[in-house]
């Protein structure tokens, strides 16, 4: 019923309790989880989590904080390669980040602009990482035709007007934590006006944690207070809302039903 469309499983944070954490999700109502390759050293635990699970899924790309540490051509046709695997369903996360200052903007520009370029290549959708960055991603999307292959803004933080210009790229909208927060007003207006045939959700676990658990690790299972969350906004049910959003996330991804 649920779909955690991003997580960090293979995270240090869950090594003392994965198995744990994974069997809580299904319990809790989880269908499929996308597991998120993002640099050198996440990939392959990624893919080792799909290969180990068949309801976990994989997207492969490289952050932007981690774009200075890119071997472009050699990480790409890695990534090229990963990407004819049947578990992998997107290129990502791949973006811009302001807020950490670990890769210059240039860099991070050339990797985000290779990666939409190979998505295009391959057809493959992509899961877009933006913070403090709207102006730039939006632009450097549309730059890059990358409404072509579209995809899913991962936990949007951006205005009213920011999420448009996504939906007219063909993006899908993408939720965690931050809308179950008190005192989120955007993230929730930004919901509600979304068309319901483009709103995700997902957990980023183990960060962004919801409430009632906001402060600890977060996990899968905790996708089920974002649908609340979202439920309430939209003035659905919350099996209403997880279904709407699952069979979001399937199309954007195709993933079977």
């Amino acid at each position: 019923m649920l779909i955690d469309t991003h997580a960090h499983l293979d995270s240090p944070k869950f090594d003392n309790d994965r198995a744990e954490v994974i069997a809580r999700a299904r319990e809790a109502g989880v269908d499929i989880i996308v597991n998120i390759g993002f640099n050198r050293e996440t990939i392959p635990t990624t893919m080792a989590l799909a290969e180990q699970y068949p309801f976990i899924y994989a997207a492969v790309g490289w952050h932007p904080t981690d774009a200075i540490d890119m071997r472009l051509e050699e990480d790409l046709a890695w990534i090229e390669r990963l990407c004819a695997h049947p578990k992998v369903v997107a290129i990502g996360e791949i973006g811009l980040d302001y807020y950490w200052d670990t890769s210059p903007k240039e860099i991070q520009h050339t990797v985000f602009r290779e990666q939409i370029r190979l998505a295009k290549r391959l057809k493959k959708p992509i899961v877009i990482h933006n913070r403090d960055a709207h102006e730039d991603v939006v632009r450097l999307l549309k730059e890059e035709r990358a409404s072509e292959v579209g995809g899913i803004m991962h936990c949007f933080s951006g205005s009213w007007e920011i999420a448009k210009q996504c939906l007219d790229m063909n993006f899908y909208i993408s939720f965690g934590g931050p809308v179950t927060f008190k005192n989120a007003r955007v993230p929730k207006e930004v919901l509600a006006k979304v068309p319901d045939d483009r709103i995700l959700i997902e957990t980023d676990a183990p960060y962004l944690t919801p409430h009632p658990y906001r402060g600890k690790r977060n996990e899968s299972a905790y996708v089920r207070f974002v649908a609340e969350a979202g439920a309430e906004i939209k003035g659905k049910t919350v099996e209403e809302f997880a279904n709407l959003t699952s069979l979001n996330s399937r199309t954007c991804l195709g993933l079977a039903r």
